[in-house]
């Protein structure tokens, strides 16, 4: 044979063996890259039982960044692996079904599910129960029961937390409002109708003039309750019911110069909310425990990996903070100033 011919021969060869290698890369995780900004592999490789993929409404909030931590602790509890990847943002439905079906592809070995809505996602979670993948579902519920478990605060209660906190600090009369999330949420909207039927049941002397969605983004609630402040200069109270309502209710009562004389009780415990309860300008929290969600939500599925015994329900409590209580430890521990 030609010495040319054999040279030809042993390049395409090899050029061959390099296609094969970045086709098996490439295709390693359908749809889902790896380092991507909202995809992460998190620990060592996989075990024989695979990893489990933990899959929150978003990536941005600080919420979600104490799940990813309870959820580490618990992998390494349990000797397992986990893939942590979520839309970029909470409303997008779209995308996290399309996370939850790659992961299904890629046959994990479980996966942890914090719904952006408690029916759109019924169909996938019900198809990675046929695929004998267990779905633990945390913070927010869905509409089937092919879930394995669901970890969650028992979110009507934290409504009705806020309610009562609400007349208190009204001395039982006055005019309120309600920011709320989003349709479809059945996390956000439990909060909101323990918030309102709370109060319309035990306060007759509160009058809710007006509830409206602040949607997903700070900047949409931050509108959304400017214009909800000025249609109603008379208000002396507004509940926002989750991180991004909380954030965008406060800003608005800031640039109207109401903050602290119109009294706000906001749902969860990002920095800004914290320092704003600390200097007045909000007048309570209602915190969850987000850490333990995850941290719960994995180890459900790595129980059921192993055939043990999990439970259907399982509620992560739910605490009123108000700026006397911060220094607590308990309330520190919760929000993460235990140092």
């Amino acid at each position: 044979m030609n010495k040319n011919v054999l040279i030809l021969a042993f390049v395409l060869i090899a050029a061959a063996a390099v296609g094969i290698g970045l086709f098996l890369k490439t295709t390693r995780s359908p749809g889902i890259q790896p380092g991507s900004a909202n995809s992460r592999d998190v620990g060592r490789e996989p075990h024989r039982s695979g990893p489990i993929a933990v899959i929150p409404k978003g990536t941005t909030h600080s919420f979600w960044n104490a799940v990813l931590a309870g959820a580490q602790k618990a992998a390494k509890e349990n000797d397992v692996d986990i893939f942590w990847a979520g839309p970029d943002r909470e409303g997008d439905r779209e995308k996290q079904i399309q996370i939850v079906e790659d992961f299904i592809v890629k046959k994990v070995a479980g996966i942890v599910l914090a719904p952006t809505d408690s029916r759109a996602l019924v169909p996938v979670v019900e198809r990675a129960a046929e695929a004998k993948i267990p779905v633990a579902i945390i913070d927010s519920d869905i509409e089937t029961q092919a879930r394995l478990s669901f970890v969650a605060t028992d979110n009507y209660a934290g409504g009705a937390l806020a309610a009562k906190h609400m007349a208190h600090l009204l001395g039982g009369k006055g005019k309120v409002a309600v920011i709320k999330y989003m349709p479809g949420s059945a996390s956000t909207a439990a909060r909101e109708n323990g918030f309102m039927e709370t109060l319309k049941a035990m306060y007759p002397g509160i009058d809710m003039v007006e509830d409206r969605y602040g949607m997903d983004t700070v900047e949409t609630a931050l509108s959304a309750a400017e214009d909800l402040l000025t249609r109603h200069k008379e208000l002396d109270g507004i509940f926002a019911c989750n991180e991004s309502t909380s954030l965008g209710a406060l800003r608005a009562l800031e640039s109207q110069g109401r903050a602290g004389s119109v009294k706000m009780i906001g749902f969860d415990a990002a920095d800004a909310l914290i320092r704003s309860l600390e200097s007045g300008r909000i007048a309570a929290l209602v915190v969850q425990n987000p850490f333990a969600m995850g941290y719960k939500g994995v180890g459900c599925v790595a129980a059921a990996i192993k055939g043990e015994p999990v439970e259907k329900r399982i509620d992560t409590g739910v605490q009123l903070v108000t700026k006397d209580r911060l220094n607590s430890p308990e309330i520190r521990a919760l929000i993460g100033r235990s140092d």
